[in-house]
């Protein structure tokens, strides 16, 4: 053997061990590809169920509220027509019932006028009269 066998011999030895400490750290490159690989299968595998699940409430919520503006749209009906009805008795009703009230309102001022009237008139009327006393004996028994 020469001398450029041996370094040759050498060159291949230490290649060879630097080869075999390469490896290792590649072997756990690849361990830790098929971990990654399976933890995103994994959350492939349970992302859709829960993104199935999350349309599903979606389209529960969108028929909840597709019942709450039929309520609504309800109610705003109701209170349209409870107006109008209002309005309706207002002008049907409102107005008698305020010609009625006035019409009491005056005979009622008309009747205590007249009721003040004819008590002045017998007040003046007995003012006028003399008074009949009777005339009490003066130390006498009665």
């Amino acid at each position: 053997m020469s001398i450029g066998d041996i370094a040759g011999l050498i060159a291949a030895i230490a290649f060879a061990v630097l080869a075999g400490f390469l490896i290792y750290p590649l072997i756990r490159l690849g361990k830790l590809f098929d971990q990654l690989a399976q933890t995103v299968k994994d959350s492939g595998d349970h992302a859709i169920p829960a993104l199935d699940e999350g349309v599903t409430t979606v389209r529960q919520v969108n028929k909840s509220l597709e019942d709450v503006n039929k309520i609504s749209s309800a109610a705003s009906t109701t209170a349209g027509n409870i107006g109008a009805l209002t309005d309706l008795y207002g002008s049907f009703l409102g107005k008698p019932v305020i010609k009625l009230a006035s019409s009491f309102y005056a005979l009622k001022s008309t009747a205590q006028s007249f009721m003040r009237q004819r008590s002045a008139e017998q007040a003046g009327n007995s003012a006028m009269k003399p008074k009949a006393t009777a005339a009490k004996p003066k130390g006498g028994k009665e």
